[in-house]
């Protein structure tokens, strides 16, 4: 029998699959191998789903490794309502996961347009506060090598230091109560593969109109420069995602250095003055931005680290320096340096139900309570049943009785033996059941409402 010839048709058809099949397995190995790497087999994750080309082809890769890797998934769609077409990319979103067979979460969120920080970054805090609810092992996100590069260049133009630099760690610890992480498993990836994967798969995605405004500079780096810059240099993309890599290997040099330091010298949530004393400028420099990085703030600038320098190093013995950073300040107080979180107006008057979750989340600035289940400590769990429970700052006149041994003292004289700067006393969460104070942080629990031995109890924490 003589073999027939493959015609130029055939050829063509075969190479188009197998250049599918590349792209896909291409996408998905890098996908399985960042998940592995990130000791998340089995795990519950939250994946960023906005309805573009690069979390429709994340969730796809997620949804086909699912019961290869034992994941348990879950998309999360955030509508900021900043465009026209918010309400049909969320009905987008809706669509493909139905397809998949995949659990949504659409979450609403008002974006301050007049935001001092900016309308994007304003929407991006928001977004990460959304994230941060999350019940899940980690939250998965897109971003992708393209991305990454051009963060890096955006960061180097802004002045940034290493650790801006270092641009998007693949893992990184988004919640330090919860031990909350967020993974990007398509860094080692272009955006060229990304879409090679969504036309082998027949993916549909939406275009967000803004892409195209060069108004904001992502774009602008992004259609503008990149291009040229790949013409001139091959490799553009693949060489400034390893320069961040270069970056982030000097950066947790710089960190590690800032831990020797300061040994000794951080207590909580504060840092010694005397530590940055015994030091140069640019270690101490880089012992306050740790401190601050420790804190949950963005790195500050150089500028900023200075004048905080000069202020906590120069001030007078009995004065109260204050250094803003951003959305918080840097006060010092008996000799150490700690972080006032700034609170507008709207955020000094609120109050929170607590109805028994193991987290309540406070406004903007002052974190949250957990409340952890013990025996013999605590707060007596069966007082607590009958009351209407109330988180809510400090009014005035407020007395606690800490030992059924002494008087019921003022809150005020409580705080002012505890230490607590004077800044913090007025934006303590205290716990009030049925109107009657009977727990304050730092200080302690009402005695007629702490369990006794044995007795099931609730232990709240404030993570500030």
């Amino acid at each position: 029998m003589r073999d027939v010839p493959l015609t130029d048709d055939v050829l063509l058809e075969d190479a188009l699959r197998a250049d599918k099949k590349g792209a896909v397995e291409r996408v998905q190995g890098q996908v399985a191998n960042a998940v592995v790497s990130a000791e998340l087999r089995g795990a519950q994750l939250v994946v960023g789903l906005s309805g573009g080309v690069d979390s429709v082809v994340l969730l796809h890769a997620l949804a086909a490794l699912r019961a290869t890797l034992s994941l348990r998934l879950r998309a999360l769609h955030v509508h900021h309502g900043l465009s026209a077409n918010a309400d049909a990319w969320a009905q987008f979103c809706v669509a493909f996961c139905n397809e998949l067979g995949i659990e949504l979460v659409h979450e609403r969120v008002a974006v301050d347009r007049a935001s001092a920080l900016g309308t994007e970054a304003a929407a991006r805090e928001l977004r990460y506060g959304v994230f941060r609810r999350q019940s899940a092992d980690a939250i998965v996100l897109a971003h992708h090598q393209d991305d990454q590069a051009e963060t890096v260049l955006l960061q180097l133009l802004r002045g940034a230091g290493v650790r801006g630099s270092s641009a998007m760690p693949p893992v990184r610890v988004l919640d330090e109560a919860t031990g909350l992480r967020l993974v990007r498993p398509l860094l080692g990836l272009r955006r060229s593969d990304i879409l090679s994967y969504a036309r082998a798969a027949g993916l549909r995605w939406v275009e967000d109109e803004s892409n195209a405004d060069l108004a904001y500079d992502r774009n602008f780096v992004r259609a503008d420069i990149m291009p040229r810059l790949s013409a001139r240099f091959a490799g553009t993309s693949t060489t400034l995602a390893r320069a961040a890599l270069n970056f982030a290997d000097a950066a947790q040099l710089l960190d590690e250095l800032a831990a020797i330091d300061a040994e000794g010298s951080v207590r909580s949530d504060a840092l010694e003055v005397a530590a940055l004393k015994r030091l140069s400028a640019a270690r101490a420099r880089n012992v306050l931005r740790w401190f601050l990085q420790r804190q949950g703030l963005p790195t500050s600038s150089r500028d900023q680290l200075d004048e905080a320098l000069h202020q906590a190093l120069a001030a007078r013995l009995d004065g109260r320096p204050r250094v803003r950073l951003g959305a918080a300040w840097l006060r010092r107080h008996r000799g150490r340096l700690q972080v006032e979180r700034a609170m507008d107006e709207r955020q000094q008057h609120w109050s929170r139900v607590w109805a028994g979750e193991a987290r309540v989340d406070l406004p903007a600035g002052l974190g949250g309570i957990t409340f952890e289940a013990v025996t013999g400590a605590g707060l007596s769990a069966g007082r607590l049943r009958a009351c209407q429970l109330v988180i809510q700052p400090r009014a005035g006149g407020e007395r606690l009785r800490l030992s059924p041994k002494r008087p019921s003292r003022t809150l005020k004289n409580l705080l002012q033996e505890a230490g607590l700067p004077h800044w913090q006393r007025d934006r303590l969460p205290l716990l009030f059941a049925d109107g009657e104070l009977v727990w304050v942080p730092e200080v302690g629990i009402d005695h007629r409402y702490a369990a006794q031995p044995g007795e099931s109890g609730v232990l709240p924490r404030w993570l500030s």
